[in-house]
């Protein structure tokens, strides 16, 4: 959790010099796990997942879990 005098948010992507060449979108889950994508990923059906064909995502980073999930989603700069 974080206080006042760490500046370090809850929501952090990770960073893009650890994506893979050709991986060009990131996206958090709502339980918190990010994952690269090399298409652009679509909510899930269900909610809280982003989705795409299992060989065009790959696990990212571990962060906190994020109710606003939907909002995760970022292509590399």
């Amino acid at each position: 959790m974080n206080t006042p005098s760490d500046p370090t948010p809850d929501f952090q992507a990770p960073d893009w010099s650890l994506a893979p060449e050709g991986w060009d979108w990131c996206a958090q889950d709502a339980d918190g796990r990010w994952y690269w994508y090399r298409a652009e990923p679509v909510p899930g059906i269900g909610g809280g997942v982003w989705r795409s064909n299992s060989r065009n995502q790959r696990y990212a980073a571990a962060g906190l879990p994020n109710p606003d999930w939907f909002d995760s989603l970022r292509r590399r700069p």
